[in-house]
């Protein structure tokens, strides 16, 4: 069972966008699946590293329309970014480090503020940049 389903309420009404946040989800799901599995050590790392990098890239992509657009929320969506960059990082910084290990926990976490980034922050957006012609 996945830890987190897309679907359609998530969507923030940019089809690369949402490619993108499905991108993250399913990312997120492997890392679960893996767990679950008892594959957490050998492959944690790799996925953890390629959610880190995945998101950074979703988030310039996210930045860049919305500078291209003059998206009014910029700043502070930006500053979000972040610090949820942040914080991920210094989870897969702490788990490189042997500080912690994969857990329920730490996968409940990302997949609230996955979750509550899109439902909450992203959604903002989508209707701004729709207007400006980017769907």
């Amino acid at each position: 069972m996945a830890l987190l389903t897309w679907k359609e309420n998530y969507s923030v009404g940019v089809k690369d966008l949402d490619k993108q946040h499905v991108g993250l989800v399913d990312t997120l799901n492997q890392l679960h699946a893996a767990m679950m599995k008892g594959q957490a050590n050998t492959v944690t790392g790799s996925l953890l590293r390629k959610l880190v990098d995945y998101t950074r890239e979703h988030f310039a992509s996210e930045e860049s329309m919305m500078a291209a657009t003059r998206f009014p929320g910029l700043a502070a969506h930006r500053a979000k970014h972040h610090e949820l960059t942040r914080q991920v990082a210094e989870f897969v910084g702490r788990y490189e480090r042997g500080e912690i290990s994969l857990n329920l926990d730490l996968l409940n976490f990302l997949r609230d503020w996955l979750t509550t980034h899109i439902l909450k922050e992203d959604q903002g957006y989508g209707p701004w940049l729709n207007q400006h012609g980017v769907h």
